[in-house]
């Protein structure tokens, strides 16, 4: 029975250490989510797949600046990275994309 009492005093303190440390998880979370966003922007075989994982990167990146209560520099992140720079990739992507057929596909 000491073993179990052992185990639950263990996870509480773990999650104790979780909740007074929440934005180190919230960190943490973000940066695996932006560290993975950025592999399959070079690793994404579809064009336009990489340029919005691309997107979630900036976002991301923004929402770290937020962590660093640097609030304009999020806001500015915000709008000309994922708001204008993006977009911009993916309007260039869809509008210059020719499809080419394959010889003997009817």
């Amino acid at each position: 029975m000491q073993f179990l009492n052992d185990i639950w005093n263990g996870f509480c303190s773990i999650v104790q250490y979780l909740w007074d440390n929440a934005d180190l998880l919230a960190f943490v979370i973000l940066a695996g989510i932006a560290i993975a966003a950025a592999i399959y922007v070079v690793t994404v075989k579809e064009v336009i797949h990489s340029a919005f994982y691309l997107a979630l990167v900036f976002v991301c990146v923004a929402v770290t600046y937020f962590f660093l209560e640097a609030e304009f520099i999020g806001v500015i992140q915000m709008l000309v990275y994922v708001g204008a720079i993006t977009i911009l990739f993916a309007f260039s992507i869809m509008l210059t994309r020719r499809y080419i057929q394959k010889i003997g596909d009817d």
